[in-house]
This record gives C-alpha cells, sequence and structure tokens, in this order.
C-alpha cells in the first residue's frame, strides 16, 4: 500500500514534537505532505519555529512548515509555557532552526492542498487547538471530502479536565473551533486524556529512549525530563503521558488502541464547564455518534514501536 497522506496541525510542545518526529521516521506508512501551525502550548511564533527545529532534528528540512491562525476564534489565546517551558520546547539544547518557513498561510495551505486532492485521501492530525482546521472548513467547506478522516488529541470523559476542572487543554483554548470540526461531518478519532494518561514515559522507557544513542533518543530523553515534572506532581503518576504521539501511532498502527463510536458536543456557552467535550460514553442519549473515543492503549506496543522508529532517525 502507498503511504498515507497526512498533514500535521500543531503547536510544538514536546509531545507534539514526539509525533512529529515518530511520522517523520515512518516514510513507508506515512507521506507528512506538510507541518501547519498554530498557536497553543505556546504563541505561534515559537510553535511555527519549534516545527522547523524538529524537522531539522529528524534530518528532515525539506518538510514545508506553515504558520497559520495566531489567536483563538473568539477567546483570549491561553498558553502553556507552564507545562512545556517558555519555549515549548525546554529541555534538549537544540539549534534555531535554518530552513524557512513557508510564505504561505497555514489555512490556506489546508484549504488548496484539499481542493486539489482526491476524495477522502488526505489524513488530518491535529495535535494542538483546532483553529487552523475549523477556519479552513468555515472558508471552503468542500473541502471535507478530501478528508479520510481526523485523528486529534484532545478532550477527555473519564480524565475529566486538565486545564479546568472538565476541559482539556486543546479543546478548551478554542471550543468554538472544536464544535466546528466535530459538527463536519467527517470521520473523527479523538485520542483523548483518557487514552493518553495510560501512555506513560515510566524510567525504564525514557532510558530505552536515551540508550537509542543518536541525537533524536537523547533528545526526546530530555524532553520528557523536563515536562515529567508537570504530571508527577499533578497526577502522582510514574512519568510524562505522551498525549500528541498516540495520533501517529494511531495512524500507523490502529489496533494499538481501542474506543467507542459515540456523539461527542463541546461545551461553548457556560464559562464553567468551557471547552467541555461531552461524551456520550454510555450512549444515554439519541445524538447520533460523531467520532471515535479512545479510551485504551497497548502501552507496551505503542512504546515499542516509538523506540524502533526513532532509531530509525
Amino acid at each position: 500500500m502507498s503511504p498515507r497522506k497526512i498533514i500535521i496541525d500543531t503547536d510544538p510542545g514536546q509531545d507534539d514534537a514526539v509525533a512529529i518526529l515518530l511520522a517523520l521516521a515512518s516514510p513507508d506508512e506515512i507521506e507528512v505532505l506538510g507541518i501547519t501551525c498554530v498557536a497553543g502550548n505556546v504563541p505561534l511564533e515559537l510553535t511555527s519555529k519549534n516545527a522547523r527545529i524538529v524537522c531539522e532534528l529528524a534530518g528532515h528540512p525539506e518538510v514545508k512548515v506553515y504558520a497559520g491562525c495566531d489567536r483563538p476564534l473568539g477567546r483570549d489565546l491561553v498558553t502553556a509555557e507552564h507545562v512545556h517551558g517558555e519555549t515549548g520546547l525546554n529541555g534538549p539544547v537544540l539549534p534555531d532552526p535554518v530552513m524557512p518557513l513557508q510564505d504561505q498561510h497555514a489555512v490556506d495551505y489546508i484549504i488548496e492542498t484539499l481542493r486539489a486532492a482526491a476524495p477522502k485521501s488526505v489524513t488530518l492530525c491535529p495535535l494542538g487547538p483546532l483553529t487552523n482546521i475549523a477556519t479552513a472548513l468555515q472558508r471552503a467547506p468542500e473541502i471535507a471530502d478530501a478528508v479520510q478522516e481526523i485523528v486529534l488529541m484532545g478532550g477527555a470523559y473519564f480524565e475529566v479536565g486538565n486545564i479546568t476542572p472538565t476541559a482539556e487543554f486543546n479543546i478548551y483554548v478554542d471550543p468554538q473551533a472544536a464544535d466546528i470540526v466535530f459538527k463536519s461531518g467527517i470521520p473523527i478519532v479523538v485520542m483523548s486524556l483518557d487514552v493518553t494518561h495510560k501512555a506513560l514515559v515510566t524510567a525504564p522507557r525514557n532510558a530505552a529512549f536515551r540508550n537509542i544513542g543518536n541525537a533524536v533518543g537523547i533528545a526526546v530523553a530530555e524532553m520528557t525530563d523536563f515536562f515529567e515534572r508537570f504530571d508527577k506532581e499533578k497526577y502522582s503518576s510514574e512519568g510524562a503521558p505522551l498525549h500528541d504521539p498516540c495520533v501517529t501511532a494511531y495512524v500507523l498502527n490502529p489496533d494499538l488502541f481501542a474506543g467507542r463510536h459515540i456523539n461527542v458536543e463541546i461545551e461553548t456557552q457556560s464559562e464553567l464547564t468551557m471547552g467541555m467535550t461531552v461524551a456520550d460514553w454510555w450512549r444515554v442519549t439519541d445524538r447520533p455518534a460523531n467520532a471515535l473515543f479512545i479510551q485504551d492503549i497497548d502501552a507496551d506496543g505503542f512504546f515499542a514501536l516509538l523506540t524502533e522508529r526513532l532509531a530509525r532517525l
């Protein structure tokens, strides 16, 4: 089979970086058409810089990186330096990128690429707030026909929230955008906190990254060394959850994951629960299913895949 064509939409973020690295390490299965950046974990200037740093770390400066929306559709930007550090990639010392940022706006790139694509031939992989994807769908609704599915990291049900009591960060940053995406009719796979919190970088798993011995493995180990402190303190967990690489791993091997087709609605009205993913896990409403909501992962299989692929870079 030919590689699956994807667009990665991202706000790096250490875990975003690992998701990008996993994709670039898997050219037999994944063709990265481009990387589009959005404001989220850190402001847009840094996310678009970080994406290029990661591409160069992977040895792929030919990947085209586009800067997109610098703020949510209808709210002030909320960032997460308290988790990822002031650069978004705190931990390793990595050089500034040499490769250029593309002149074209990320939303225009998404629209142009999908308009030129065959029906259901491109998978969108959003790793951050959904502002770019929603804006593209608003401007050019017909592009939905070209999307095979959207595999995104965001939301929660059993784990409720990590930025508010009820909301996961990516959805909370731009709930209006998330609402547009979840109502788009495009098949959606949701990598929620319920599954990503089971993808923990324990000490042995991080040692395996470091023991790869290449620049990528060492950098990934240093990234998780940095941002695990937040989750260990907050959740008393064994290590840092690798949220975003679950998206790439699903594209590579869906059998590592399990979930349910359910209805998911986004709260956009109440400040108390703003950005909540109201997931009808128990199917107690008659609202039609619009998402495959992932809850479980073969964590050992996930880390075996990730370690093997990072060793290729």
